[in-house]
């Protein structure tokens, strides 16, 4: 039994790693429940402009 002390340690790390992974993917698919595309990893401030300037040139386009 001395040798398996190292089980005790292998449940709530197991618990843990567990509630880590279903709460980042909670967040993934609320996210895109919310805004309906998954969310952009590092956008700045640059690609919120260009967002905005794509969305607008359709918007013109469709409306030729």
């Amino acid at each position: 039994m001395a040798r398996l002390h190292w089980l005790e340690a292998v449940l709530p790390l197991g618990i843990i790693g567990g509630m880590l992974c279903i709460m980042g993917n909670a967040q993934y698919f609320i996210h895109k429940a919310a805004h309906g595309r998954p969310k952009h990893i590092g956008n700045d401030m640059w690609d919120v402009a260009m967002e905005r300037r794509d969305k607008k040139l359709v918007e013109q386009s469709s409306g030729n």
